[in-house]
């Protein structure tokens, strides 16, 4: 079994410094296989990604150019779109029964929408930044940007409690784009090619998955393409979609062990 240094894997990035740590605990590093590729709007700056009843559904973000939008993923149509008003720049979504709840990005306002007709129901308001939302079944999971995700009451909207994500007993910040996935929360780290697997009740990551080459160089439009963002996960047929900001790709990918643990053993 290799020892992958974490720090060194995530190169120049600010996150380095945060895993500059010996591992005490084995955390298991896993690379990936492409399944199927659809394609996707290299217009769509993606904050928040799902799949729900045979569709994605799909936020994007910046000023005036923010939306939510109904997807088809074997073609990218795009079957519903409403704009989110001009001043918020959109992040995060899910959908809770019969409601798809939105986050703003600094404005500290999030949307309630009615899921089949993507019409305003009402606002709420919450403090900090809005990242990320996801959902486990009894309460909404959000991310603001730190290393603390917060619980929210799905029916109020009012949060409920916080939970600490660390690695090695470090606190992982830029969690970003969330998605529940067989029990656990896979989240995005901001400005990387890596997803972390958190374990919900301690925090915990207990795996590092490398996306890393996913989009090939001669796929990336300069000046347009951005970072690796969007997690949705289909719960009845067990398949993961990733994507990125502005991305021509969405991936369908299947987890693989590398045989390797993160580590930064001197």
């Amino acid at each position: 079994m290799r020892i992958l240094n974490w720090a060194l894997a995530l190169g120049a990035s600010a996150l380095a410094a945060t895993f500059a740590v010996t591992c005490a605990a084995a955390v298991p590093v896993y690379s990936f296989d492409v399944v199927h590729t659809y394609p996707h709007d290299t217009h769509a700056f993606t904050e928040g990604l799902l799949y729900h009843d045979g569709f994605l559904y799909e936020s994007t973000g910046l000023e005036k150019l923010s939306s939510i939008r109904k997807v088809r993923l074997e073609s990218g149509e795009v079957l519903q779109k409403i704009a989110i008003p001009p001043q918020y720049f959109g992040e995060g979504i899910v959908i809770w029964k019969h409601r798809l709840i939105s986050l703003t990005w600094k404005s500290h306002v999030g949307f309630v929408f009615d899921l089949a007709s993507l019409k305003l129901q009402k606002t709420f308001h919450y403090t900090g930044e809005g990242w990320a939302l996801t959902q486990d079944g009894r309460r909404l999971i959000m991310s603001d940007g730190t290393a603390e995700l917060r619980f929210l009451d799905p029916l109020t909207l009012q949060e409920t409690g916080r939970l600490k994500v660390t690695l090695d007993g470090q606190p992982l910040e830029n969690l970003n784009e969330l998605e529940w996935v067989r029990g656990e929360i896979f989240a995005n780290l901001w400005q990387t090619n890596w997803l972390v697997r958190i374990n919900p009740d301690s925090g915990q990551v207990v795996g590092l998955i490398d996306l890393a080459g996913l989009l090939r160089p001669s796929e990336q439009i300069p000046g347009q393409t951005d970072v690796l963002n969007g997690i949705a996960y289909d719960a009845r047929d067990d398949r993961l979609y990733v994507t990125g900001k502005n991305w021509p790709k969405l991936f369908e990918i299947r987890l693989k062990s590398t045989g390797e643990v993160a580590g930064t053993k001197h």
